[in-house]
């Protein structure tokens, strides 16, 4: 079996070399949480209270970043150097501080607000990010999120980076306002797929933020969005909002 996970791990690296083994690239290790509605508010409380402790005993090495989708699913995410870091339990100090009986007594809370949950790695991309300010994820006063899946296959994974770099060229010619972030799935995604995440302060802003952008890139963008979509093999688009309340940032 350990041989088997060993393969499986060589052949994901190596069908996505070409895109994330880049030095400037940065990879995310993402936790989702999908929380039954019924128990949506004992997850919330649940999430300040773990909050809480990492802030009292002023946890090290575990920063995160809290989202809410509309669909209820809940994910924290964090950067990390490579895939090494995984292999670190940044929680143990925290047991050690609070108590492995309470420490453990949180997470069986945890556990009783989703029937299922899971963690996976994305890398962010910066050849296809438009961020001329820095690719900074966490935005003081743009919560809002308008994340874009572009579900690719192995065969047109390529092309489609292609077309993509061919859009980031189009907003950085024409100067474009609305920034976003490019990201490719990794090692624990079910099937391929590109994520173009965007923020804004509130869907409003966001409504106004594309219209004026639309107006900005014309025709030329329509029809590089059309070449695009012609590639892809399913394109879900997802809301959410960031959740500073339930994200954490070691006192350094």
């Amino acid at each position: 079996m350990k041989t088997l996970k060993n393969t499986m791990l060589l052949a994901t690296l190596i069908l996505t070399a070409n895109l994330t083994l880049n030095a400037q690239n940065q990879m995310f290790s993402i936790h989702a949480d999908y929380v039954k509605p019924s128990m949506e508010a004992e997850y919330v409380e649940i999430s300040k209270a773990f909050v809480a402790e990492c802030k009292k005993y002023n946890l090290q090495n575990a920063d995160w970043t809290a989202v809410r989708l509309d669909n209820g699913t809940y994910l924290t995410f964090e950067s990390i150097k490579n895939m090494a870091s995984l292999d670190v339990d940044s929680f143990a100090p925290l047991a050690d501080k609070m108590g492995k009986d309470k420490f453990r007594a949180l997470f069986d809370r945890f556990n009783k607000c989703y029937d299922r949950h899971g963690s996976y790695i994305i890398t962010r991309i910066e050849s296809l990010t438009y961020m001329p300010e820095g690719a900074i994820a966490a935005q003081e006063g743009n919560n809002y999120r308008k994340y874009h899946y572009l579900y690719v296959t192995p065969s047109t994974s390529k092309i489609v980076a292609e077309k993509m770099k061919a859009i980031k060229d189009l907003y950085v010619k024409k100067g474009s306002k609305e920034y976003f972030r490019v990201y490719h799935s990794g090692y624990g995604t079910l099937g391929e797929y590109f994520l173009v995440a965007i923020s804004a302060k509130d869907e409003q802003s966001y409504a106004k933020q594309s219209d004026e952008n639309d107006k900005l890139l014309g025709e030329e963008m329509k029809l590089l969005m059309d070449d695009l979509f012609k590639n892809i093999s399913r394109y879900d688009p997802v809301t959410g909002y960031i959740r500073p309340e339930l994200s954490y940032t070691a006192t350094k």
